[in-house]
């Protein structure tokens, strides 16, 4: 004896073993042997044997119409069985049972089921609209494999171009579009990144990089709109000093300048100039709304996206010859020892002498002719005073640090002749030391800055943004701890207000201690435990990592063109660690195909094969030590 019964939603027929009153011991073809219910059993039959019964019963099954027998069957709930007597006009044979049973469980849309082997006709306004919804799934299945096989063959689809950058930014994954692309790039075992450049969505690798940063990060464009500067309702002091300021010859937002003066006594006073947004760009306006929306300035080779708008930069950069605001550092120090004894910030205007550019000085500014009062030295009337007093303020963070700071390594500034958006622009790599004096002299002012001024601000109660390093772990706060790296007791980042949108909130701060004095605390635009500055350090810290990740990216990628356009092929380089490695004419690290266990620091020559511009991956083999 065999049954015919439903488990799981599927149709089985077994061997029966042993009977019970609510169950039934069955037994597979393959042998598995299961416990079924009574209820599931739909009926029993002694011939054909299960198999053969389920093939006749899935072939005789096509052939059932089922809109003939939905106008057969009864209005009301019926039996199946009973329904295949009506349908084969004699009584059906196991087959026949099967066969119908299979057709009316496998057409939904026709007959809903009501239990087991019984089931009632759909009404027909409910029927038209199943086999509209079905036909319209039949049309879509249709396009979309149309769509697959022209992405299959080569051809983009209108559609899947005019959704690409969602495609790979936000993807719709209900949409017919990305069904169709979705399995188009598991048929062609692509990702969607490289099918979609392939088909021609872009014409470069580079369009593909920049918009897709954009998409994500800037879907509404990059542009700002019209928006005129506040006045700033003050009068401002005019400074009396000689000030410069030292900036890559690409740099248009000029944050930063330097004055020094030799008094009488041998101290020098030394002034730091920072451009004084906050004056204008007060929290909570539109300008504020602009900036916050995008928290730092976006750098890649040859373009960038600025924080703030045109108009702000034009208003506050501290270009060469016209008074603009500033938020200056005075200090008065011994050049000698760098022992600080007085410092008193102010809000003034200042007049720069000139912009001077790292590309015209460097060659000429060395230790030596630093050290040397006889030597022809541009601006050594301003520049050895300052370097001196820099190298004593160096020299003091050293003994907080125990250790000298590893400025040793080279690095590279990236030149375009051209448009930014062209692969094919000649891309320069100019080297760069980090010790280079210009480099070392105003970084050192800007932590004097930031440490002080992050003092001034923790001394007064007033809250701002930290960024501190205690046991190696990096971290920005609204406490005022230590940097062990730098070697300061607190470090603020305070002198970039143009660029970086900490620097922005932390003058916001400093303004109001200047004006305010002791009573900044109670009447500053962010108060103590303000819950706003936590969200502030949270999105700054996200959006940041994602800008430095982009310029990393785009760097990456000029770094292959300029392999490409000089025409290398073979280069030496030296080894971070296991197959890493870093070219020794460039600033990109690469992994390389059969290299040795070596130790750090070995210098290598490697084969360059082949660039992948998408996946930013160069690929190498080892040829032997370098010569």
């Amino acid at each position: 004896m065999y049954v015919y019964y439903e488990d799981d939603g599927n149709f089985k027929a077994a061997h029966t073993l042993s009977e019970a009153d609510a169950t039934l011991q069955v037994e597979s073809e393959s042998g598995k042997r299961s416990k079924i219910k009574r209820t599931a059993v739909l009926f029993s039959f002694d011939a054909p044997v299960p198999a053969e019964l389920m093939s006749a019963a899935t072939e005789l099954a096509q052939d059932i119409d089922l809109q003939f027998l939905w106008e057969c069957a009864p209005q009301e709930e019926f039996a199946a069985t009973a329904l295949a007597a009506d349908y084969f006009g004699h009584a059906p044979s196991p087959v026949e049972q099967a066969a119908l049973m299979q057709r009316l469980h496998g057409a939904p849309a026709y007959f809903h089921r009501r239990g087991a082997g019984r089931y009632r006709p759909a009404p027909p306004d409910v029927l038209a609209a199943a086999l509209a919804a079905l036909e319209k799934k039949r049309l879509q299945a249709e396009q979309q494999q149309q769509w697959v096989d022209e992405m299959a063959a080569g051809k983009l689809p209108d559609p899947v171009a005019q959704a690409a950058e969602s495609l790979l930014v936000k993807p719709d994954k209900n949409s017919q579009v990305w069904k169709a692309f979705d399995a188009a790039c598991a048929t062609l075992q692509k990702t969607p990144e490289r099918l979609l450049l392939e088909l021609g969505a872009w014409p470069h690798a580079l369009a593909l990089h920049k918009r897709r940063f954009l998409a994500t990060h800037f879907p509404r464009g990059s542009g700002f709109p019209e928006m005129a500067v506040p006045p700033i309702e003050r009068e401002l002091p005019l400074a009396d000093a000689e000030i410069y300021s030292v900036d890559d010859v690409t740099t248009t937002e000029i944050d930063d300048a330097l004055s020094v003066t030799v008094l009488p006594d041998g101290r020098l006073r030394a002034g730091v100039h920072i451009a004084a947004p906050g004056l204008a760009v007060t929290r909570g306006s539109e300008l504020d709304k602009l900036a916050r929306a995008r928290l730092s300035t976006v750098y890649m080779p040859g373009d960038k996206i600025p924080m703030q708008p045109d108009s702000v930069i034009a208003a506050f950069s501290l270009d060469a010859g016209r008074e603009v605001p500033a938020l200056s550092l005075y200090v008065t120090a011994d050049p000698a020892t760098g022992e600080i004894f007085e410092s008193e910030t102010r809000l003034e205007r200042i007049v720069v002498r000139e912009n001077l550019r790292h590309n015209l000085l460097d060659g000429r500014i060395t230790e030596e002719s630093l050290a040397n009062p006889q030597s022809d030295l541009p601006y050594g009337h301003w520049l050895r005073p300052l370097w001196q007093l820099a190298q004593a303020l160096s020299a003091k963070r050293e003994q907080v640090r125990g250790k000298p700071e590893n400025n040793s390594r080279v690095e590279y500034s990236f030149y375009l002749d051209g448009n930014p958006d062209d692969p094919d622009t000649p891309v320069r790599l100019v080297p760069r030391q980090r010790n280079a004096p210009l480099d070392r002299m105003v970084a050192e002012y800007m932590i004097l800055a930031n440490n002080l001024w992050g003092g001034l601000l923790a001394q007064h109660g007033v809250p701002g943004i930290y960024r501190s390093q205690q046991a190696g772990r990096v971290r920005m706060s609204t406490q005022a701890l230590p940097h062990e790296a730098i070697g300061v007791p607190q470090y603020a980042w305070s002198t970039s207000p143009l660029r970086r949108y900490v620097d922005l909130v932390n003058q916001w701060q400093l303004i109001c201690t200047v004006d305010n004095g002791v009573g900044a605390r109670l009447v500053a635009p962010f108060k103590p435990k303000d819950a706003d500055l936590f969200a502030i350090i949270g999105a700054f810290d996200a959006q940041y990592a994602a800008w430095s990740e982009f310029q990393g990216n785009m760097e990456r990628y000029w770094c292959l063109r300029w392999l490409a356009q000089n025409g290398i092929a073979r280069s030496t380089a030296s080894v971070l660690r296991d197959d890493l490695v870093r070219l020794a004419h460039a600033p990109l690290v690469t992994r390389v195909g059969g290299l040795p266990e070596l130790e750090r620091g070995t210098a290598v020559e490697i084969e360059i094969l082949g660039r992948d511009e998408l996946a930013l991956e160069l690929d190498c083999r080892y040829l032997g030590p370098a010569e």
